[in-house]
C-alpha cells in the first residue's frame, strides 16, 4: 500500500511561473517570451548599466574592503541616500529625522517584513481584522506576501478599465470610499499607473479622509518618465501631506543588479521616536529572516547615489532607457495601425513606465500562445522592454491576427 503523500492538495504555480515553463519548452524557433521581469536591451539580453560595471571593477581591486557582516539594518550609506532619492533631500520628513530606511532583499523583502511589522502592530485596537488591498495587477505577487504575514482580509482593486482602455480613476476611488477605515492600501509602481497628478491628489484626499495607510511598493523609480524627481511625485505628494507610510523600493531594474537584490524599506512618522520605536521592531523582524543584508549591490548604489559625477552618468543611463521604452511603445502603436488592426491603439502610449496593458482578451492571447508562440499574461500586460527591433514586426502581425 503506497504511503499518504504529506504534501496534499500542493495548489499550482502561479501564472506566470507556467507561462515561463512553456515558453523554455516550446521548441518554435519564432517564439517571443513578453513577461521578463528584468530590462531587455535591443539585443534581447540584459541591460546592464554600464555605471555599475564601473563601481563593480573598482570594488574587486580595493583592498581595504572585506566581507564583515553588515548591520542588521543594513548598509547605512546605502538607506539614507535611497531613502533621499525617493522622498528628496528637501523633503521636510528627511530633514525633520522622521523618515528613515532598513536594507532588505530586493523590493519582495521589504515589501514582506512591511507586512510582518503592520501585521503585529499597526491599529492593534481595531476588533476586526485589518483589510488590505491590492491591485489586481499584483494581486498574484503581493497576497502571498500578506497571507503568509497573517492577514485574512485581503481584496483586490483596479485602476485599469479594460473595457476604455483607461485610467478607472472613479473605479479606484469608489473602491476607497467604501474601505474600511485605516485599511492598508498598496499604491504598486505609482509612476506607472498612469494617473494624473490631481487624481492622485484625489486619492490622498480621501485616504486621509477615511485614514487609509498607504504602503507605496515602487520597483524602477526613473524608468516611466526618464525623471527620479517626476516620478517619485506622487510618493512625495503623500509625504507633504503629513501621512505615515511605509515605501518599498526595489533597485533591479534601474541598476541592472538583478540577482544581487537590493532592496530598502523607507519609513515615514510623525517623529523621530517614533522612527525609533519602528526600527527597532523591524530590526527584530530582519534577525529573523536573514539577519544581515548582502553588502555588494548596495555598496555599488550607494557608491554611485554618494558621488556627483557618477550620479549624473547614472541618471543619463536611465533617461537613455526610458526614451527606448517610449520608442517602442510608439514604433508597436505605428505597426498596428499601418496593418489596419482592429481598435485604437492610443493606449499604448498613453501609459508610461516598463510595463504596459495592451487590450487584448483573454482569448486573443491564447491564440497568440498557441498559434504564434508569443508568450504573455492572461490579463493582456506586457514587458515593453521585451520588445525589440528583431521581433517587433513579428509581434505586431501576432497582435493583429489575434
Amino acid at each position: 500500500m503506497a504511503a499518504l503523500s504529506l504534501f496534499l492538495d500542493v495548489p499550482l504555480m502561479r501564472e506566470a511561473d507556467r507561462l515561463l515553463d512553456a515558453y523554455q519548452e516550446d521548441p518554435s524557433p519564432d517564439k517571443v517570451y513578453l513577461d521578463h521581469w528584468d530590462c531587455q536591451t535591443e539585443t534581447g539580453k540584459v541591460w546592464v548599466c554600464p555605471t555599475v560595471r564601473q563601481i563593480l571593477l573598482q570594488i574587486a581591486n580595493d583592498p581595504t574592503l572585506d566581507h564583515e557582516y553588515l548591520p542588521v539594518l543594513g548598509f547605512p550609506e546605502f538607506t539614507r541616500a535611497a531613502t533621499e532619492l525617493a522622498l528628496g533631500r528637501e523633503s521636510r520628513a528627511v530633514i525633520e529625522n522622521r523618515a528613515g530606511g532598513v536594507h532588505t532583499v530586493g523590493g519582495t523583502g521589504a515589501v514582506r517584513i512591511g507586512a510582518e511589522f503592520l501585521q503585529r502592530w499597526y491599529n492593534r485596537s481595531s476588533p476586526s481584522p485589518i483589510a488590505v488591498y491590492i491591485a489586481l495587477p499584483q494581486w498574484d505577487s503581493l497576497r502571498c506576501i500578506f497571507q503568509d504575514a497573517g492577514f485574512t482580509e485581503i481584496r483586490p482593486y483596479h485602476y485599469w478599465d479594460t473595457v476604455r482602455l483607461a485610467v478607472a480613476i472613479d473605479d479606484f476611488l469608489e473602491v476607497l470610499e467604501s474601505a474600511p477605515d485605516c485599511s492598508i492600501v498598496l499604491l504598486h509602481a505609482p509612476e506607472e499607473t498612469g494617473l494624473t497628478p490631481k487624481q492622485w491628489e484625489e486619492v490622498a484626499r480621501v485616504m486621509r479622509r477615511k485614514r487609509l495607510f498607504p504602503f507605496f511598493d515602487v520597483p524602477a523609480q526613473g524608468l516611466a518618465s526618464g525623471d527620479l524627481d517626476r516620478d517619485a511625485w506622487a510618493l512625495r505628494h503623500f509625504v507633504a501631506q503629513g501621512f505615515e507610510l511605509f515605501c518599498a523600493q526595489s533597485f533591479s531594474k534601474t541598476f541592472g543588479l538583478y540577482n544581487e537584490r537590493v532592496g530598502n524599506l523607507i519609513v515615514v512618522v510623525r517623529d523621530n521616536e517614533t522612527l525609533l520605536g519602528i526600527c527597532s521592531q523591524l530590526q527584530k523582524l530582519v534577525m529573523g529572516m536573514w539577519y544581515t543584508p548582502a553588502n555588494l549591490g548596495a555598496r555599488v548604489i550607494a557608491t554611485v547615489l554618494n558621488n556627483p559625477a557618477l550620479l549624473s552618468k547614472w541618471k543619463q543611463s536611465l533617461q537613455t532607457l526610458a526614451e527606448r521604452i517610449m520608442l517602442i511603445r510608439e514604433k508597436l502603436k505605428e505597426k498596428l495601425r499601418i496593418l489596419g488592426t482592429p481598435g485604437c491603439w492610443e493606449h499604448l502610449t498613453a501609459q508610461s513606465g516598463t510595463r504596459s496593458f495592451t487590450g487584448l482578451l483573454p482569448s486573443q492571447v491564447a491564440f497568440l500562445e498557441r498559434h504564434k508562440h508569443i508568450y504573455l499574461l492572461g490579463n493582456g500586460q506586457v514587458s515593453v522592454c521585451s520588445i525589440n527591433s528583431h521581433n517587433l514586426d513579428y509581434v505586431a502581425q501576432g497582435i493583429n491576427e489575434a
